[in-house]
């Protein structure tokens, strides 16, 4: 029987939400540290955020591949229901480390005598993390929940529940900014910490008649296997794995960095050319969940989307050249954000070396998404550990022993660690798709 259609023109629709919803996530951070720029001590506050916003994305890490396990797992009542049961005990493990890691003593330790931070941002820092505890079950919740709305199709309202989110936080910031002589920090925390609240009760809203349209619907599910706490863990820990292996590769860009020539120049450019490349990533990042979604049981759709992946990489990698291999450059680092003439000179290179990052994040989100929907998700954790391998490597050879300059290092690191692991998972790629995804249960 010939495969339904699935035009480019369906892929874009799908697509584009989940796209706007990660450009509206990268502009939170830089929205929020702009408001405390502007209140009483900025500097200690600016970096006690920093540090707050560093501990709770690396303690929530875990829970963000809970959308692409929600997109490929809930097909009935039966695994939403399982899937909820592990959403919460996880959420609910997490919260507990965070509760650990605000305990004073703790703290004081991890903050003063591991990182040296002087004393007044440790403190401010850990009011931050304090007030921040609800973010791991409100942000895994939230994603366990956006996860049935593309599973269902329903994209725009994701955007939607982000744009909720940045609306609070904009509300809150703005209210609280005019309490006299307030931290920033309070501000920044408050504001991040009911954001996310607030998305995670309106994803329960918009799911609300789908949860009641699958529990109309019975059972689906063939395999029991497949809704079980023991399977789901099997499946899932690699993913989890996989998001706390990402996170790590920036500590140890900049550590690496802060021992290389120029160290102050390529510390400085980092977060901008980050910044840069980040909004051409946001499309192959949120590739991930459309691949998943709409591949199909049996594959039917999978060259469809495999060169809709090429036209999104080679769109993207393009879009990211036009600006830093052209006098564009200039305009962009200096003009827009602002750095001096000779950090927007010092900034090119580096940037012109990450062209074909954007093209190769596609390419591992098409990759993860094939693994993750044919539920072989271990590869994809030893893809991640290969890749953060492979720029510590490279990092210690070009800086200790070329003594490259730090940004130059960093940037050519990272771009062959992606490809490491891209070329990784092109053999598991291949196996996953020898058998129908209907066939297979949660097992590696």
């Amino acid at each position: 029987m010939q495969a339904p259609s699935l035009s480019f023109g369906q892929i874009t629709k799908f697509w584009m939400p989940l796209a706007g919803t990660w450009l509206m996530m990268a502009l939170e951070g830089p929205y929020l540290a702009a408001i405390i720029a502007r209140l009483d001590r900025p500097t200690e506050n600016l970096a006690a955020f920093g540090i707050a916003f560093a501990f709770a994305i690396i303690i929530e890490a875990p829970v963000i591949m809970l959308l692409a396990a929600s997109t490929t797992l809930v097909k009935d009542f039966t695994s939403y229901l399982a899937l909820r049961r592990f959403t919460y005990k996880l959420g609910a493990t997490l919260t507990l480390v965070q509760l650990v890691a605000v305990i004073p003593p703790i703290f004081q330790w991890i903050a003063s005598d591991l990182m040296g931070l002087p004393s007044e941002v440790s403190r401010l820092a850990h009011h931050g993390l304090t007030i921040m505890l609800p973010w791991p079950i409100a942000i895994g919740y939230r994603r366990f929940r956006q996860g049935l709305l593309i599973r269902h199709g329903m994209t725009r309202r994701v955007v939607y529940g982000t744009a909720l989110r940045l609306a609070t936080m904009t509300a809150t910031a703005a209210a609280l900014a005019q309490v006299p002589n307030i931290s920033g920090i309070y501000v920044g925390a408050t504001a991040l910490a009911i954001g996310v609240i607030v998305e995670a009760a309106s994803s329960r809203i918009m799911t609300k008649q789908l949860v009641a349209q699958l529990n109309g619907e019975g059972s689906l599910t063939t395999d029991p296997l497949l809704v079980t706490q023991p399977a789901i863990r099997r499946f899932y820990f690699p993913l989890a794995l996989t998001s706390v292996l990402a996170m790590a590769i920036q500590p140890t860009v900049t550590f690496f960095m802060a021992q290389s020539r120029d160290p102050l120049q390529s510390l400085a450019v980092l977060p901008v050319i980050h910044g840069l490349t980040f909004i051409f990533r946001a499309a192959g990042l949120s590739y991930q969940e459309v691949a998943i979604a709409l591949v199909g049981n049996n594959w039917e759709h999978y060259r469809q989307l495999r060169n809709f992946g090429y036209a999104l990489a080679t769109g993207t990698a393009g879009g990211l050249g036009l600006i830093v291999c052209t006098p564009l450059a200039t305009f962009w680092f200096q003009d827009i954000s602002g750095l001096p003439p000779h950090l927007a000179k010092f900034a090119v290179l580096p940037a012109q070396i990450l062209v074909l990052f954007p093209a190769w994040s596609v390419w591992m989100s098409f990759q993860r998404a094939i693994l993750v929907h044919a539920r072989l998700t271990t590869p994809v954790t030893w893809a991640s550990s290969l890749e953060i391998g492979t720029v510590a490597v490279l990092l210690m050879v070009t800086i200790k022993t070329f003594s490259w300059s730090g940004a130059v290092a960093a940037s050519t690191a990272v771009l062959l660690g992606r490809l490491i692991a891209n070329l990784y998972l092109t053999a598991p790629v291949t196996r996953a798709r020898q058998q129908p995804v209907k066939h297979q249960i949660v097992r590696n």
